[in-house]
């Protein structure tokens, strides 16, 4: 017999539907059938219970998050309480992850993933059902944001005057919905931002071939960079710290020079490229700064672009220079 997934009836949320879409991606229960009702007796039955219940207690499969005194987080680096989805992921993401991309449960990059994955996809939806807010609730935003998961999946409950809409069928379309988007997330991590890191560590290991203070990569394409270069400086406890990023353009054979930011998401550069360069472009930049093929420079400094390699490797060198 199909085993049973139950979970509550009524009016539902992105948490428990992402929730059952991935218990349904784990070994045993690809063919759950999933049963919605607070009926006790029923729920008692049932293989699993996602989101309904009164108990977490994942060695029998309960995964309820609302009795009173839950406070179980995703980890220790994390203050945001756990709803439905947020358990199933702690329990199972490293099933579902390794599954999803054929790879070992023991291959690195799980782990790698599997934190990833909760930080920028799962915990969110934590602390939208938790109501746990994401800034100080003094400070009004400017403006508001409906378009996210939690939100497309909430309006697919029957508005407040359907009487006529079969509430189990919009919820298996909110699963499909956080399903898709939790897959599709997924493998962008896995087979496109992961694979940067490798980059990454390359460009960090061969740094000094490159220049004698270490503080220029080059990236053999161009690639999502940032947030794994200030990861692996942490891992690796990198004192002198890399400036200058060099990479292809893509389009042709020029070669894009980045400072590097303060922080991933900063607009400002640990040293931006020099101030005399900043909104020339062509052979008045190649004259002020005396390095032929020169094509732009960012007025602000925070990235340039020359014709070839080796001139986008004189322009980082001058600008630690200068």
């Amino acid at each position: 017999m199909a085993k049973t997934i139950g979970t509550h009836n009524g009016s539902f949320h992105c948490d428990e539907a992402l929730g059952l879409y991935m218990m349904k991606l784990t070994e045993g229960f690809e063919d759950a059938k999933i049963i919605r009702t607070r009926d006790q007796a029923v729920l008692a039955e049932c293989d699993a219970v996602i989101d309904v219940g009164g108990e977490y207690k994942p060695e029998n499969l309960r995964f309820d998050h609302h009795q009173r005194g839950f406070l179980e987080v995703f980890s220790s680096d994390y203050q945001t309480k756990l709803s439905s989805a947020g358990l199933i992921y702690k329990h199972f993401g490293k099933e579902i992850i390794a599954k999803q991309l054929d790879l070992s449960k023991e291959n690195p990059s799980v782990e790698i993933l599997y934190q990833k994955m909760y930080k920028n996809f799962v915990e969110a939806l934590d602390g939208i059902d938790n109501g746990i807010s994401q800034y100080p609730q003094d400070i009004a935003p400017k403006y508001e944001e409906k378009t996210g998961l939690a939100a497309r999946v909430g309006r697919l409950n029957p508005w407040w005057n359907q009487t006529d809409v079969d509430i189990d069928s919009r919820f298996e379309q909110a699963m499909e919905l956080a399903g898709k988007e939790f897959i599709d997330r997924l493998r962008f991590l896995g087979l496109a931002w992961l694979p940067a890191r490798d980059l990454v560590v390359k460009a960090l290991d061969t740094r000094f071939e490159i220049h004698n203070s270490g503080q220029i990569l080059i990236l053999d394409s161009p690639c999502p960079w940032k947030e794994h270069l200030f990861e692996i400086e942490k891992e690796k406890a990198i004192e002198d710290k890399p400036l200058y990023v060099l990479f292809p353009d893509g389009r042709d054979e020029s070669y894009r020079i980045q400072a590097v930011p303060v922080s991933p998401n900063s607009f400002e550069s640990r040293r931006p490229l020099p101030e005399s360069w900043r909104g020339y472009r062509d052979s008045e930049l190649s004259e002020r700064s005396q390095i032929e093929g020169c094509v732009f420079v960012h007025h602000s400094g925070f990235i340039g672009g020359n014709k070839t390699k080796d001139g986008a490797l004189q322009m980082a060198i001058k600008a630690l220079e200068l």
